[in-house]
């Protein structure tokens, strides 16, 4: 087996290693990992790793060397589990290795989690895999780039509805140009009547990409934050950029009603805030909102409405996302450095082929 671990002392770096396969027991699956992901997003798992038990998932056995989680597409290779037949094929959370070893238990009729002890007390959502079509290589990719990311950008603009906007006039979207950001604010534009302004905060150089989306009602430079109005305003902070998020505070004082945190794309810009003024931001955790809507709306349904929202935002990604293939695990841990390191423009979208798809799997 492959896999790339990543330093958790400088997630800037990442080296491909190589372990024996464990040969399986009864009742589980050996995947094949075809291809996944890489985005911000991998990185805010490695960098709140400790604290989110992100680096629980994938347990690397060296100390000190994580496998950080991604979002992919692999098949039943080998199989001691009667519930998952050789050469299904699965979309879920893996590890950036080549294969993953699961103990699966079939959810529903497509659907299966895995039960091994040591993902027991872990979020439940990162535990689910969803059987998928035979290999599209352009559906697979916008499914590995886009799902999670709008997934949580749906759940965030449903969590805001659920607290009445809490009564803001503006709502300011740090890192705008994130995947994440920007389909929050396109969720956020679907609102009708909409009782607030859209207010996107991004870097300079990429300021002129999230105006040309239309999402917002205003974009930012993080340089010119001070000449927002202050009036009633919630942040929602994907960058956990700690001076942006402290000048933010002072400005809008009072006024700011809800500071939520949500990513670390400025991992290295991060700290714990201290003495802001206006609320304590509080993290919010995607998996406990679809914990609440499941308790209220049934699993069905509540997949059912995210799957339908990143369709839905998915359909115009070819106006604002490049979709760059890479071949080999190995190519990983560059790509993974540029990342890390915030050098990957918004409009790209990375995805690492890393074993040829099954021959033939089941319809999803």
């Amino acid at each position: 087996m492959q896999r790339i671990l990543v330093d958790q002392a400088n997630i800037r770096s990442a080296h491909l290693a190589s372990t024996p396969d464990a040969a399986l027991g009864e009742g589980q699956a050996r995947l094949t990992i075809e291809s996944f992901s890489l985005t911000t997003n991998n990185v805010t798992y490695s960098a709140t790793g400790d604290v989110l038990k992100y680096w629980q998932f994938f347990p690397s056995g060296q100390s000190g060397q994580g496998i950080v989680p991604v979002w992919g597409t692999a098949h039943v290779s080998e199989s001691r589990a009667a519930c998952l037949p050789i050469g299904t094929r699965l979309y879920g959370y893996l590890p950036m290795a080549d294969h993953l070893v699961i103990t699966p238990e079939q959810t529903s009729a497509q659907t299966f989690s895995d039960i091994a002890p040591h993902r027991a007390g872990l979020a439940a959502v990162y535990n689910s895999y969803t059987e998928v079509a035979p290999a599209n290589p352009r559906s697979d990719a916008l499914r590995a780039l886009l799902q999670p990311l709008l997934a949580t950008s749906w759940l965030l603009a449903d969590w805001l509805a659920d607290n009445a906007f809490f009564e803001a006039d503006q709502i300011i979207i740090g890192s705008a140009s994130s995947k994440t950001g920007l389909g929050l604010c396109k969720f956020l534009k679907e609102i009708s009547p909409r009782p607030f302004q859209i207010v996107g905060l991004t870097s300079q150089s990429n300021t002129a990409f999230v105006e040309s989306l239309g999402a917002c009602d205003l974009v930012l430079p993080y340089d010119a934050l001070e000449t927002l109005p202050p009036k009633a305003s919630v942040y929602v902070d994907m960058a956990g950029n700690a001076a942006v998020k402290s000048r933010l505070h002072h400005h809008l004082g009072a006024t700011l009603k809800h500071s939520a945190a949500v990513g670390t794309s400025h991992w290295d810009q991060f700290a714990p805030p201290q003495n802001l003024p206006g609320p304590k931001p509080q993290f919010f955790f995607a998996p406990a909102q679809i914990a609440k809507r499941r308790a209220e709306w049934g699993a069905g349904e509540i997949n059912r409405q995210i799957t339908a929202a990143w369709q839905r935002i998915a359909n115009d990604a070819a106006d604002w996302l490049d979709i760059i293939p890479h071949s080999g695990l190995a190519a990983a841990p560059a790509l993974w450095t540029r990342l890390a390191s915030g050098a990957v423009p918004p409009r790209e979208g990375h995805i690492l082929h890393v074993s040829p798809p099954a021959a033939k799997g089941p319809l999803a």
